[in-house]
């Protein structure tokens, strides 16, 4: 039933279909295999059910609070404070790439959204300053993934409506593995450096602008401390919050004359474009989900892994594993709406904490924005770096290895991802 699943799936995405109908149709075929009689009911049942959720109403809130910085210009002012920081060091430029996309994952979210932004400012800046245009590319598309880790994220929202999982320690949990990756790709950066020979080519930023800079940053540097605050202590819910953060970004733009109706309109398209295109994903991926565990699938992976059920590092590390590869070949949200329904009963059996196992999940999912060939930030990168796809394809590996590292690291120390949910507690 799964491999009749996946290859409907897969063979529609190859013609074109629509990605909700490539998963209802595949859907279809499942209910064949099982009881086709329960398709005509379940299907709408499931669909629409999938979506009724009082905790995925914070999706389009945190996408509409992201598209209302970036609008009002509040973003750049976050390239200005990396810039200032360290854009004078030895190809600076690379770790300003890096290091805006940690402050940009505290106001966005969105690894797309973040590759978009950041290449087409920084590719051609890089370029100038020495770095192969691939080489640039990609490391804005490996850094953007720090969007869905830091809070807020729309993969951890997910996986909590799924699991009944506090939103507000796996967004607590996802700080330091965020960090970590961050950090990853500043070490892979001075490696590249050192061996390609760049220079600096910038004058170290005097205090004053120092100051300066963080100064008009702060605004939308203090928005992640507000969503995270206000969901840990219990003055709201996670909705609540994104809703807090949209009145936030509103004001911030109204004192500081840089939105105007046109660029609230525009900004509320977006959001629903955007937040249209996830909830029919959802929806859809809500029916092969019921579909899986009627079908008993998470038992029979239980099993499989009966052998690991004692060690629970053993277990994460197939189940990334699994999750790498089906990721390669589904898009993210549709992924984790499949995945977690079955990895879930399966890993927590084997003794793994929730909290890690939702952040272990988001950065796989997070990975396979940038593995080919269903990678949307190596596309988008690709676009605005005007490079073509199959040399972006070919150079972007590297970067996944050194993800895939922190992967491991996150996932062998549990208190990386613990820790901070256990002091809040």
């Amino acid at each position: 039933m799964l491999a009749a699943i996946i290859g409907t799936f897969l063979v529609n995405i190859l013609l074109g279909v629509p990605l909700f109908i490539c998963l209802l149709l595949a859907a279809l075929i499942g209910f064949v295999f099982v009881d086709f009689s329960l398709a005509y009911r379940m299907i709408p049942q499931q669909f629409f059910g999938g979506i009724d959720s009082f905790a995925l109403m914070a999706i389009p809130l945190f996408i509409f609070a992201g598209n209302l910085m970036n609008t009002s210009g509040l973003t750049s002012q976050l390239i200005r404070l990396a810039n200032s920081l360290v854009g004078h060091l030895r190809g600076g430029l690379g770790y300003v790439n890096v290091i805006s996309s940690v402050f940009f994952a505290g106001v966005n979210g969105s690894a797309v959204a973040d590759t978009s932004a950041l290449g087409s400012l920084l590719v051609p800046a890089m370029k100038k300053e020495g770095y192969a245009t691939n080489y640039a590319a990609g490391l804005t598309a490996a850094s953007s993934l720090i969007g869905p880790i830091i809070p807020p994220s729309i993969f951890m929202i997910l996986y909590a409506s799924l699991t009944n999982t506090s939103v507000g320690d796996l967004f607590l949990a996802g700080v330091i593995p965020g960090l970590l990756l961050g950090s990853a790709f500043l070490v892979m950066n001075y490696l590249y450096v050192r061996k390609v020979g760049i220079q600096s080519q910038h004058e170290r930023a005097t205090f004053k602008g120092i100051i300066q800079a963080f100064w008009y940053s702060a605004p939308a540097l203090i928005a992640p401390f507000i969503i995270v605050s206000s969901i840990v202590f219990g003055f709201v819910t996670p909705t609540e919050s994104g809703a807090l953060i949209v009145a936030y970004a509103i004001i911030l733009g109204v004192l500081n004359r840089t939105l105007n109706w046109r660029k609230l309109f525009d900004s509320l398209a977006d959001t629903a474009i955007l937040t249209g295109t996830i909830f029919v994903i959802i929806a859809a991926s809500s029916v092969i989900s019921w579909l899986l565990a009627y079908a008993q699938l998470p038992a029979q992976l239980a099993e499989y892994l009966e052998p690991f059920k004692n060690n629970p590092t053993a277990v994460l590390l197939i189940l990334s594993l699994l999750t790498f590869f089906i990721g390669m070949l589904m898009e993210e949200v549709s992924a984790l709406m499949l995945l977690t329904p079955v990895f879930f009963p399966v890993a927590i059996a084997s003794g793994v904490d929730p909290i890690h196992l939702g952040v272990v999940i988001t950065i796989n999912i997070t990975i396979a924005l940038i593995t080919p060939p269903m990678g949307a930030c190596v596309f988008v990168a690709a676009a605005v770096s005007k490079i073509d796809i199959t040399e972006m394809f070919k150079s972007i590996w590297p970067f996944v290895l050194v993800a895939i590292c922190a992967q491991v690291l996150v996932i062998c120390f549990p208190d990386l991802t613990l820790f901070l949910p256990g002091v809040f507690k």
